[in-house]
């Protein structure tokens, strides 16, 4: 979903970004796994679904903030999502 650089179904991180926002390769493998496992927990595999995308939008807003940690980006993910 985030990565542009795994393959099969995926929605690049870039699509999701403002215009002037990046984060380095590294950043996106954090913003990967953070996603990857809450999308888990939510037991969606659609990644064009809508839960998917607001997930990982919620992943990126945290990201963006500051957040590096992919335990703590996927933990405060979930909780906003249960909101």
């Amino acid at each position: 979903m985030l990565s542009p650089y795994r393959s099969g179904p995926s929605l690049p991180v870039n699509t999701l970004l403002e215009e002037g926002y990046w984060f380095t390769p590294q950043d996106v493998a954090v913003l990967t796994q953070a996603f990857d496992r809450a999308l888990g927990e939510l037991g969606v595999r659609d990644r064009k679904d809508p839960a998917a995308i607001a997930l990982a939008k919620l992943v990126i807003r945290l990201a963006k903030e500051g957040e590096r940690d992919p335990s703590r980006l996927r933990e405060r993910a979930m909780t906003l999502m249960s909101r």
